[in-house]
C-alpha cells in the first residue's frame, strides 16, 4: 500500500479495491452484486459492464481524442476485470433513477447515514490541495465529489458527468461520445453545470 487508509486520496485505486471486497464478501461477482442490489431494484434496465447483443443497436459510436472509433470490444462484451471504479454503460433513464435514489435518503438501498457518509467530504484542506489535478478544490466522500456548492458525483474521462443536489432536489447528467483528454473537465461540462446548477 502506498498510504493507510484515509492518509491520502488516490485517483480509482481505493474504488477498484472496494469492488474487489464487495466481490469477495458477498461470493459473487462484481457485476452480479450490482445488478441484484442496485440495477434490478432501480430497474436500471441498461446499465452494466456491456451492453447484450441484442441491444448493440442502441449502443452508439464512442471517439476518442483524434476521433477514432475506439476498439469495438469494450462494452460490448464482458470486461476480463469489472472495476469498482468506473467501466459502466448506462442511459440517460437509468443515471436519473439512480439519481432519484440518492435523492430520496437512499430509498431502502441505502441507509440515511450511509447515504450522509457517502456525500460528506472527508478529506483534510492539505489532501485536496495534494489532489487539485483532479477535484480542483473539491472535497471527496464515499464514492464521488463533494464540491462547494452541494454537489455530490464525477465526471468521467468517456465524457460524462453525473451529479445531484440534495438541498435543492436537483439531478445534473451529461452524456457525450467524446472521450475527454486529461482529468481536468472541459469546457462544455463547466458550461453544463452552470447551467443545470449555477455552479461552475
Amino acid at each position: 500500500m502506498l498510504r493507510q487508509p484515509g492518509e491520502a486520496w488516490l485517483y480509482n485505486t481505493c474504488s477498484n479495491i472496494q469492488g474487489v471486497l464487495i466481490a469477495r464478501v458477498s461470493g459473487q461477482a462484481l457485476p452480479a452484486f450490482l445488478a441484484e442490489r442496485i440495477f434490478e431494484p432501480l430497474a436500471m434496465t441498461d446499465t452494466g459492464f456491456h451492453v447484450p447483443a441484442e441491444k448493440l443497436d442502441r449502443l452508439p459510436p464512442y471517439r476518442g481524442p483524434e476521433l477514432a472509433p475506439i476498439d469495438d470490444g469494450l462494452w460490448t462484451e464482458p470486461p476480463v476485470f469489472p472495476s469498482g471504479a468506473g467501466g459502466l454503460v448506462s442511459t440517460l433513464a437509468d443515471l436519473q433513477r439512480f439519481g432519484r435514489m440518492l435523492l430520496a435518503d437512499g430509498d431502502g438501498l441505502v441507509s440515511p447515514r450511509s447515504l450522509r457518509l457517502m456525500t460528506t467530504d472527508h478529506l483534510t484542506q492539505e489532501q485536496r490541495d495534494a489532489s487539485t489535478v483532479f477535484l480542483e478544490g473539491a472535497g471527496w466522500g464515499f464514492g464521488g465529489a463533494v464540491s462547494a456548492d452541494g454537489r455530490y458525483g464525477w465526471i468521467g474521462g468517456t465524457g460524462t458527468t453525473a451529479h445531484v443536489v440534495p438541498s435543492t432536489g436537483t439531478i445534473g447528467i451529461l452524456l457525450t461520445q467524446l472521450q475527454m483528454t486529461g482529468p481536468t473537465p472541459t469546457q462544455f461540462m463547466r458550461e453544463f453545470w452552470q447551467y443545470a446548477f449555477g455552479a461552475s
